[in-house]
């Protein structure tokens, strides 16, 4: 069939969950049997997120082909494990940055460059770019309705409905409809106005997703229907749930999928096959166990920050049948109190990825706790180069290994990353580069060492993970610190880069450079993930 194109929309506040919303759905369809593609557009005019502050992004998503990314699109491929590509994350400053480009190049032949059409066209170019004929492309547009960022990109939908026709096209709207507790109702008249700036705008939603903490009457959601233009059964509750992995369940369960399936004249009468979403939701709902981990960050204030992360460590706690506690640790606690005994009732440690010299010392102490006290510990990025630091200084005896990212140093074990190998070609990079889009991004090979603990773990001896870094391990200390007892069991087929570090005589101690939880999945959990878990329970079940 042609590719239909569903478009899902926000109003009345921001954070009301777009991103799974349209994740569940995709996973809705695709547990029907049709093939979908995943797309975010934002209104900002970064040309990325690669250059914010988790304090005011969130989590940078890292593609395969190397594109910094919304979270969201992390949501996309967690629900449906079709990977993301650059062309799936669209902002305002990427449209106006290739607009401008053709219009340098003289490609508007003399034209004046405006909004309506020349903006609007390329938004709607990136909407039907780089597609394989997916049966449906469903198009998340970031902020809320009414927003002025957003303007082009609502303008450009409603055009693509004059442009394909109603039986292609899909508006789904999500609003919230708040509970007022001094006047013990929920009330309807946020979405009836976030609506009516919509039809302002020239759209017309097809169908509503109204999110509430508790059931909506039958009565209050004829009315939103009736107030806007939407027959009853268009107007989907979506009730808070236990775990976002309910989602799909809960969707389906209120007819979502099937007037999704009826705009588009298309069979419900057989049902989606949602048996591995019900069993990894009994699988969070009753698990065997608890485990306790305590995450070492320097963001751990916004969890947004880490939103991969926590996934891919609920995704070990699912392989395992365990309940995964998180105990959030400021890195820099440490630093200011000179003690880690926070660290003295978790069952594992893992210290993620960042970006300076703030809460570096504190990882250290960190990483040190684990190798002493045998607690599982897993180093993510920033997480693994300061348990190699920790092992320079205390196993090797180098008090001054540290590294340049935190200004010069008589031992540099960490470094700069300036040149490196990506596929037939060499990407070089220097300290005066910009910032944007020049870290080590996306994936890349890593060959493990026969025998070692990675290479048991993957079950494999090459792997391809996710990379977003500009700092590497040294390798010209390799053999130093090797003889110390911490083992380089994952390289760069050129064996230039670690990529990989694990502890000799040690339960279960792993760094790696790259970023295992971008690839984790609930039906398929991060094999590093799971054995983190698993290695976390057992060392539980020792204390």
């Amino acid at each position: 069939m042609s590719t239909k194109f569903i478009f899902i929309t926000g109003g009345v506040a921001s954070s009301l969950g777009k991103g799974v919303a349209s994740a569940a759905l995709g996973a809705l369809l695709q547990a029907r049997g049709y093939s979908v593609r995943m797309r975010k557009f934002d209104p900002y005019l970064n040309i990325d997120p690669g250059t914010m502050s988790p304090y005011q992004h969130g989590e940078v998503y890292v593609t395969d082909d190397g594109a910094e990314t919304d979270l969201d699109l992390g949501h996309y491929e967690r629900y449906t494990n079709v990977a993301a590509s650059k062309s799936d994350s669209v902002t305002t400053g990427r449209i106006y940055q290739t607009v401008l480009q053709r219009e340098r190049k003289g490609q508007y032949l003399g034209a004046t460059v405006q909004v309506i059409p020349h903006v609007t066209d390329m938004i709607k170019e990136f909407i039907q770019a780089d597609l394989n004929d997916e049966d449906f492309v469903l198009c998340e547009i970031g902020g809320t309705v009414g927003d002025i960022e957003s303007l082009p990109f609502i303008e450009a939908i409603r055009q693509m409905r004059q442009d394909i026709g109603v039986e292609r096209t899909l508006f789904v709207h999500l609003t919230l409809v708040p509970y007022i507790s001094s006047a013990a109702e929920l009330k309807t008249k946020p979405t009836q106005h976030s609506v009516k700036e919509l039809l302002a705008s020239g759209i017309q939603p097809d169908l509503l997703l109204c999110r509430s903490d508790r059931e909506i009457p039958a009565d209050a959601r004829r009315k939103i229907g009736l107030f806007c233009n939407i027959r009853k059964e268009r107007v989907i509750q979506a009730i808070d749930v236990d775990t976002i992995y309910a989602t799909p369940l809960t969707y389906h369960d209120e007819g979502f999928d099937i007037e999704v399936l009826k705009h588009f004249g298309l069979p419900t009468d057989t049902p989606p096959d949602l048996s591995a979403w019900s069993d990894i939701v009994e699988r969070i709902r009753r698990p065997e166990g608890t485990v306790r981990i305590g995450v070492v960050g320097k963001y751990v204030e916004l969890k947004d920050a880490y939103k991969s992360l926590i996934d891919a460590l609920n995704h070990g706690g699912i392989a395992n049948h365990v309940k995964v506690e998180i105990e959030w640790i400021e890195a820099e606690a440490f630093e200011k109190s000179g003690t880690t005994e926070r660290l003295e009732n978790v069952h594992g440690i893992l210290v993620p990825g960042g970006f300076g010299e703030r809460g570096s010392e504190g990882k250290i102490l960190a990483a040190k706790f684990a190798r002493e006290h045998k607690l599982p510990y897993f180093g993510i990025c920033f997480g693994m180069q300061m348990a190699v630091i920790e092992a320079a200084r205390s196993l090797v005896g180098w008090s001054d290994a540290g590294s340049t990212e935190f200004g010069p140093t008589m031992r540099p074990v960490v470094g700069l990353l300036t040149e490196w190998a990506k596929g037939n070609t060499v990407e070089r990079r220097s300290s005066e580069d910009n910032l944007g889009g020049t870290m080590r991004l996306g994936a890349y090979p890593a060959a493990l060492a026969p025998g070692s603990k990675a290479a048991e773990i993957y079950a494999d001896s090459l792997i391809h993970e996710r990379h977003r870094h500009r700092y590497e391990i040294n390798v010209a200390y390799r053999k130093e610190i090797e003889a110390a007892g911490l083992i380089f069991s994952g390289l760069s087929p050129d064996g230039r880069l670690p990529e990989i570090v694990e502890l000799k005589d040690h339960p279960w101690f792993i760094g790696v450079q790259f970023h295992p939880e971008l690839k984790s999945r609930p039906m398929a959990p991060h094999p590093l993930f799971s054995a983190f878990i698993e290695a976390a329970l057992t060392h539980s079940r020792l204390v």
